[in-house]
C-alpha cells in the first residue's frame, strides 16, 4: 500500500485531483482540513489550546469557533499564523497517523494537505505530489468558493507559499489550469507508476 501525499496552495485544485482519484481509484482521501475542522468543534483539547493562543473573542456565543475571523487574523498576521499551525499540526498529525494504521484494504492512501511539508507529513509519504495553477486562475477560485472578493483573496495566496515551492519539493507536479482531460492523463501516468488500482467500471 502507497502513501502519497497532494498539496499545494489555496486555490490550486487539490480538490479536483483527489475527487478524481477517489472516484476511480482504490483509494483513501484522508482530508488535513476536513480534519482540522473536527478537531475545531465545541469542547475539543484543540479549542482550549486555541483560546489560550487567541483568546475568547475567538468563540461565539455558541462556544463555536470563529473561523471567518480566525482567518482574517492568521492571513494578516505572520506570528499568529505560525502560532495556530504549530498548535493545529500536532493535532493533525496524530489523527492522519490513526487513519492511516487502522487503514489496511487499499492500494494507496492520499493525504490531502495543503501544508503537507510544513505540518512534516511529507515524512509518512512515499511519494508527494505537487498540484499548481495560474494565479489569476487560483484567486478566482478563491474568491467563488469562500465568497470573498479580490483583495481578500489575493491576500490569502499572498500568505502562502508560490508554486516555486512545490516544483523544489514534491516527487511529481500536476498543472491544473481547468483542463480536465489533461489533469486526467497525468493521474493516469503517475497511477500507472506507483501501482495505484484502477477500480472496475
Amino acid at each position: 500500500m502507497k502513501i502519497l501525499g497532494i498539496t499545494g496552495s489555496s486555490g490550486a485544485g487539490k480538490s479536483t485531483v483527489c475527487d478524481i482519484l477517489q472516484k476511480e481509484y482504490d483509494v483513501k482521501i484522508i482530508n488535513a482540513d476536513k480534519i482540522a475542522r473536527k478537531l475545531s468543534k465545541k469542547g475539543t483539547s484543540y479549542i482550549e489550546e486555541i483560546v489560550q493562543k487567541f483568546g475568547k473573542d475567538i468563540l461565539d456565543e455558541q462556544g463555536e469557533l470563529k473561523r471567518k475571523q480566525l482567518a482574517e487574523i492568521i492571513y494578516t498576521n505572520p506570528q499568529k499564523r505560525l502560532e495556530l499551525n504549530k498548535c493545529t499540526f500536532k493535532y493533525i498529525k496524530k489523527e492522519i497517523q490513526r487513519q492511516i494504521k487502522e487503514e489496511k484494504d487499499v492500494s494507496a492512501i492520499i493525504i490531502d494537505a495543503p501544508l503537507l511539508f510544513e505540518c512534516e507529513l511529507d515524512v509518512l509519504c512515499d511519494v508527494v505530489i505537487g498540484i499548481i495553477s495560474k494565479r489569476e486562475i487560483q484567486i478566482q477560485r478563491i474568491i467563488e468558493r469562500d465568497n470573498i472578493n479580490y483583495e481578500h483573496a489575493k491576500k490569502r495566496l499572498d500568505a502562502q507559499e508560490d508554486n516555486q515551492f512545490y516544483i523544489d519539493r514534491c516527487d511529481e507536479i500536476i498543472e491544473n489550469n481547468n483542463d480536465i482531460a489533461y489533469i486526467q492523463e497525468n493521474i493516469i501516468k503517475i497511477a500507472e507508476k506507483y501501482n495505484i488500482t484502477k477500480i472496475l467500471q
